[in-house]
């Protein structure tokens, strides 16, 4: 299932997930730092929601309170609370 995300709060524009049995097989972060988004969605990679939550939930990047990691967070915590039965 494709899921997008629009981030708040960080350089990123858009996150766009392929989800499957609740495991994110591709991530694609338009926008960003390339480096860093790049690098991030590489190894979310066929890793459970969960645990990318836990990885990555509360990452701030210097004053904004929030990061490309944690917006990553963010979105797949709001996908299992639209998508969880």
């Amino acid at each position: 299932m494709e899921y997008r995300y629009t981030p708040e709060g960080v350089c990123s524009m858009e996150m766009i997930f392929e989800i499957e049995n609740n495991i994110v097989k591709k991530l694609e972060i338009v926008g960003g730092c390339p480096g860093n988004t790049v690098g991030v969605s590489k190894l979310v990679e066929n890793k459970s929601i969960d645990e990318i939550i836990n990885l990555l939930k509360g990452i701030p990047c210097g004053y904004r309170g929030t990061s490309c990691p944690d917006q990553v967070a963010k979105a797949l915590e709001l996908y299992k609370a639209n998508n969880n039965k």
